[in-house]
């Protein structure tokens, strides 16, 4: 009899204890730590261009009377509805242009004439000033978005690159080359003409003349040489763009990375990111470039000499140092560092990077 009220007592504490655990995990994620949503961008805010009166603006329409084809073609881009239904003047083809009466009349009056007609393209602003002015119009409304909001400070306006030498706001300036148009794939012939295609890719692709890396080539050129050797990140090939690690237009980090140090490298390598209890100190100091080349090497891994162990002996050198517990007779003159030293990004076991 004691023992069967035991047992029961037993299975009803066990019952009990079942259920609280139970209880537990379905309430835990009520209260357990959640991931920080990921950051949104602030939408770009239009505004109306700077020191202009309201009665010198004309209106987009009248433009299209001459520039259909660049109106065609604004019309499909964000620009064309940047603007709120409540904005009176300064939109569409004049929100960058500036206000176009003076234009639109001197044309008028010009009946043909080609001095006239001259003088007459000088009332509109035709982004043909300095790289500054030019920037500037663009600005005017994209300060209040944070991948341009540092473009002042940006190595591209220091030396003299404004917005829309890369960027088009209609395909007719960015089409207007010598080279016809190819597709890049052999497919696409089969199913859209060369231009449909690349005006597909320039309304997916911020509105760029040309694709990447290819128009961050025609200034970097020798980023395209290292981009050539036998070991590379595949931006060549399509799989990487450049702007995937750096922001043209401006950051607080140097080479105009998009993130600080090795924070670009490890959104990819995530194997090498941490944190480990023994950190290499080059990759914190350094970061990845202390031993690899981003762009292309001839080398194994993007490593920046031939043989490893040549790259570990720039910071380990000296014998008689702590960081080199080698003396010199028992240092291997052949083979690699990480043969013994496996983790050499970090561990968690050996502070050596044994294992």
């Amino acid at each position: 009899m004691i023992r069967h009220l035991v047992c029961r007592l037993f299975r009803a504490t066990q019952m009990k204890r079942t259920l609280f655990v139970f209880f537990f995990a379905a309430l835990l994620p009520l209260f357990a730590q959640k991931q920080p949503a990921s950051s949104k961008p602030a939408s770009v805010t239009w505004k109306a261009p700077a020191n202009a009166k309201a009665d010198t603006f004309i209106g987009g329409e009248l433009c299209m009377a001459c520039h259909a084809p660049e109106a065609e073609q604004f019309g499909k881009t964000v620009h064309a509805d940047a603007a709120p239904s409540s904005a009176k003047y300064g939109t569409g083809c004049e929100s960058c242009h500036g206000p176009g009466k003076a234009h639109v009349e001197a044309m008028a009056d010009a009946a043909g004439d080609a001095a006239k007609v001259a003088a007459a393209k000088k009332l509109i602003f035709s982004f043909q000033a300095k790289p500054a002015e030019n920037a500037a119009r663009c600005l005017n409304c994209h300060t209040s978005s944070p991948d341009q909001r540092l473009f002042d400070r940006s190595e591209h306006k220091l030396m003299g690159v404004a917005c829309n030498q890369c960027h088009s706001s209609h395909l007719l300036v960015a089409a207007d080359r010598k080279a016809p148009l190819r597709p890049e794939f052999p497919q696409a012939k089969f199913f859209q003409l060369p231009l449909r295609a690349e005006e597909n890719r320039w309304l997916t692709e911020s509105l760029l003349k040309q694709k990447q890396p290819d128009l961050c080539f025609t200034c970097h050129k020798t980023i395209q040489a290292q981009f050539a050797m036998p070991t590379h990140h595949r931006v060549p090939e399509g799989s990487m763009k450049c702007t995937d690690c750096h922001e043209s237009h401006g950051t607080m980090n140097r080479a105009l990375l998009k993130q600080a140090n090795f924070e670009v490298c490890v959104g990819c390598h995530v194997e090498k990111r941490g944190p480990f209890l023994y950190e290499h100190a080059s990759v914190k100091v350094e970061g990845c470039t202390a031993c690899h080349s981003p762009h292309g090497t001839v080398e194994r891994n993007l490593l920046i000499r031939r043989e490893g162990r040549f790259l570990c002996l720039q910071c380990h050198v000296n014998p008689l140092a702590d960081n080199v517990p080698h003396s010199r007779l028992s240092f291997q003159t052949r083979g690699e560092c990480v043969r013994c030293h496996v983790q050499i990004h970090g561990s968690n076991v050996d502070p050596t990077f044994l294992h």
